[in-house]
């Protein structure tokens, strides 16, 4: 199986911490349904900054990343697949799918 790492971008601006809560109950839920596919839940991030040759851009940019997991699928397809079920879209963010390459660092 191939490890694909999912970059959570944008997403949620919640007007209560109640309505955070109930996202939050529904994203466990994604994720206890993928099962052992799930190497990694990830953890969110707080506000990025990006360094580039062209200097420092605060709060990431025009797409800031806020949070990542990896996880496990066949192909790019079942890993689109299974990114594009997540409560996270539902909201308004994206995920970026990207597979893992097998490298020694």
């Amino acid at each position: 199986m191939q490890k694909y790492v999912f970059a959570y971008h944008g997403g949620p601006k919640f007007i209560s911490p109640e309505e955070g809560q109930a996202h939050m109950v529904d994203w466990l839920a994604w994720m206890e349904g993928l099962g052992e596919a799930v190497i990694d839940r990830g953890l969110a991030v707080g506000n990025s900054r990006t360094a580039s040759s062209t200097g420092i851009v605060e709060n990431g940019g025009s797409n800031p990343l806020s949070g990542y997991s990896v996880i496990q699928a066949a192909d790019m397809d079942t890993a689109l697949k299974m990114a594009s079920e997540s409560p996270h879209i539902t909201v308004g963010g994206t995920i970026e799918v990207a597979p893992v390459m097998d490298m020694s660092m």
